[in-house]
């Protein structure tokens, strides 16, 4: 390796610590902080986004990009340098004060969302998500004035897949389940055979057990509560949250494996290149593929449940009677009544990230007022699904997602997109894999994934890698004929 690259590498390094550092300070803010926390939290978090912004945006890491461009650099370094270069740029162009600013703010505006949410009064929170916005803008309005604030934002999380192709998958997915959905609607119901009172400690024992089956490292990683399910870490620590509702078991299971599925990308990342853009996770589309392929593809087949529902019936002998058919049915039933995303089935789920993602795209262009999301979020919600919230805690309240910022649902919904088609591919390339379900032998699924997605980090693009994955771009045809199939069996369409 040459001279300017191993500095380079070691700059970064720091600087990817640093950001480590305040992923345990927010995981922390979500699981077990005091309430009062907040306060000093806030300012902690922009001190450390501060720091990080000073030593990413130091002239000589601009001199270190130069100077290692113009050595002889093999195709990962080639990329580490790519990806430093395009961070460094970017940062650079953002005052650091607003940064602080910005931090400490999406900071603060987490308790202000939770307390508005718990007294359903979108009004308190109006002001903190006008804010938000007009420090978002601002900030995108640096990086790049003369490129609509929108599409600068996407990037952020999605940086090598345009904004145009996802909203082209939109339209296509939009095109098939909403009649879908309407026949579904229109059809028999699958019964709830999960019906009852389900004791929340019993569930977390359930969720336990689903990530040992699984594969889950426990020597590097963690299952603990919180308001919103989410995964936090690398590599070497990679921790899962989820949440329980007494009367609804599935909830908790399916999240606990969907925050599986993300842990289990981090902790497929390359170990000794912690710290540099091959030991980061793609893009966060990416990595919701991964979260959505271990749900859905794995976790609502009718073979987990073959394999699992034993399991289930030792921890609530109330469900002895139920068939794995039956639970299987009952994992995929769709809701079309539903309001609360985290709670939507695998179809009605996108319509759930379609709607919001239009709505917040117009109130970062200034074609819609703060006051006026309540009400397009509920026409919009009536429009796709048929449903009209009863408050705003069921409507624009239910996720905290936009006190981190703006253009980040689109990639549930590349994730959901993605996984079909990392499945197709599976199907494709692996001897019988629901064979492996069904005999609990997740281990050449989990080899696939790694050698295909997880060990690349960001040596690759996101299309290019979607490309080496699956042999062709993003496309919502292996989804939809997924769809069409799946739960047209189920409900005899």
């Amino acid at each position: 390796m040459a001279d300017a690259y191993d500095d380079l590498l070691e700059r970064y390094e720091r600087i990817s610590h640093l950001r480590d550092g305040r992923g345990v300070l927010y995981w922390d803010q979500q699981v077990t902080m005091p309430e009062g926390g907040t306060p000093a939290r806030s300012r902690q978090l922009s001190a450390l986004s501060g720091l990080t912004h000073e030593k990413l945006t130091d002239d000589g890491l601009g001199d270190l990009l130069d100077a290692a461009e113009r050595e002889d650099l093999d195709p990962e370094q080639a990329a580490v340098v790519r990806e430093v270069r395009r961070e460094h740029e970017r940062a650079g162009e953002v005052p650091q004060n607003l940064v602080e600013e910005l931090t400490r703010l999406q900071s603060e505006a987490q308790d202000d969302w939770r307390e508005a949410k718990a007294n359903d009064d979108f009004g308190a929170f109006a002001p903190t998500l006008d804010e938000l916005v007009d420090l978002r803008t601002e900030r995108a309005e640096h990086i790049d004035p003369g490129r609509d604030p929108y599409e600068v934002m996407f990037e952020d999380g999605e940086p090598h897949l345009g904004l145009e192709t996802v909203e082209r998958v939109f339209e296509e997915l939009k095109a098939g389940l909403v009649p879908l959905v309407e026949e579904i609607r229109a059809s028999d119901p699958v019964p709830n055979v999960f019906d009852g009172s389900f004791d929340e400690g019993t569930q977390r024992d359930l969720s336990e057990d689903a990530l040992d089956l699984l594969g889950y490292d426990w020597d590097r990683g963690r299952l603990d509560t919180s308001a919103h399910p989410f995964t936090s870490g690398n590599q070497f620590d990679a921790r899962v949250t989820t949440r329980f509702h007494e009367d609804d078991p599935i909830d908790a299971l399916t999240a606990t494996v969907h925050e599986f599925g993300h842990a289990t990308y981090a902790l497929g990342l390359q170990r000794d290149a912690y710290g540099s853009p091959l030991g980061r996770a793609r893009s966060h589309g990416v990595h919701e593929s991964q979260s959505r392929f271990w749900e859905n593809h794995v976790g609502r087949t009718r073979e987990f449940w073959e394999l699992f529902l034993p399991t289930f019936k030792e921890h609530f002998p109330q469900v002895e009677g139920v068939t794995p058919e039956e639970a299987y049915r009952a994992a995929n039933r769709v809701t079309a009544d539903n309001c609360i995303r985290v709670e939507a089935d695998e179809l009605t789920y996108h319509m759930h990230i379609i709607l919001r993602s239009e709505v917040e795209k117009a109130f970062v262009s200034g074609d819609l007022d703060v006051a006026e999301i309540p009400h397009l979020w509920n026409d919009k919600m009536e429009e796709y699904l048929g449903v009209r919230p009863d408050s705003d805690a069921e409507g624009c309240l239910q996720d905290i997602h936009w006190t981190g910022g703006f253009a980040r649902f689109q990639n549930y919904t590349v994730g959901s997109v993605l996984a079909a088609q990392l499945w197709a591919t599976i199907e494709d390339e692996l001897d019988d894999p629901r064979g492996l379900i069904l005999a609990g032998e997740f281990e050449p699924i989990h080899d696939w994934l790694t050698e295909n997605v997880h060990r690349h980090g960001q040596r690759y693009t996101t299309d290019e890698l979607i490309r080496r994955a699956t042999g062709e771009d993003l496309t919502a045809d292996y989804f939809l004929d997924y769809a069409e199939e799946k739960f047209g069996e189920i409900y005899g369409l």
